[in-house]
């Protein structure tokens, strides 16, 4: 069993060690204990080497090994280290509930977006002038930019799950890639939603039914006016 010196020194060597790795001179050893002379730290570190909790390393100054700690000091670390690993799982379900909070609220939210009326999934009907209306729309649902609302008109693109009276969200946009649902604007008068693929000097705007065929324009006949990025239906 060590003395409450001996445990002190041999503390204090040891947290020296994990944090410089290297020992503490005995002029620091003997402060650090609040001794006179360093004669009493010799005693200290012969008695602890004696025990096996420390040992000399040959041929280096100030070289001393921890070998091993006190079985009461042993079981306050791991102690220690058992309160603090429930302190950061505490903190980390803590901060995953505040994370999951937060994206609940962000899901809940609602985004007012201007509804400018109905777009044919069939025929193209004429361009969207209404901007009177809005409809709340699940922040969740939209990304980066503007982005608007329409109203479905007619069955041509059924087979994507996009039916007559459903609402598209629509991110305003002039560009999409070949394959994207987009809105398209037909010679400055006509609006209709389809798949959108570019050929060369050819625009083809494609419906998913195969009762519809697919609309083939010259590039500067079609203008995008938008991307289809979520749906919302009444039941």
């Amino acid at each position: 069993m060590l003395t409450r010196k001996q445990q002190e020194l041999l503390i204090f060597i040891h947290d020296r060690l994990a944090k410089d790795g290297i020992s503490p001179s005995f002029d620091e050893m003997k402060d650090a204990l609040r001794l006179k002379s360093k004669s009493g730290i010799h005693r200290l570190i012969s008695g602890l080497e004696e025990r096996g909790f420390i040992r000399r390393l040959p041929h280096r100054a100030r070289a001393l090994e921890v070998t091993r700690l006190p079985d009461s000091l042993n079981l306050k670390v791991s102690e220690a280290v058992q309160k603090t690993a429930a302190g950061v799982k505490n903190a980390s379900q803590k901060i995953g509930q505040a994370v999951g909070r937060a994206a609940q609220a962000v899901a809940n939210a609602v985004m007012p977006l201007p509804m400018l009326g109905r777009i044919a999934a069939g025929t193209a009907i004429e361009a969207l002038r209404d901007h009177s209306r809005t409809v709340d729309v699940p922040a969740g649902l939209l990304g980066r930019g503007d982005h608007y609302v329409l109203e479905v008109a007619g069955d041509s693109m059924v087979e994507a799950g996009i039916f007559d009276g459903d609402n598209v969200i629509i991110q305003q946009c002039d560009a999409v890639e070949n394959g994207a649902v987009a809105v398209a604007l037909i010679d400055q008068q006509e609006v209709t939603l389809k798949s959108f693929y570019r050929k060369g000097s050819m625009i083809d705007l494609v419906p998913a039914n195969h009762n519809y065929q697919t609309m083939s324009y010259p590039a500067d006949r079609v203008q995008v006016q938008g991307k289809l990025v979520g749906l919302m239906r009444r039941y």
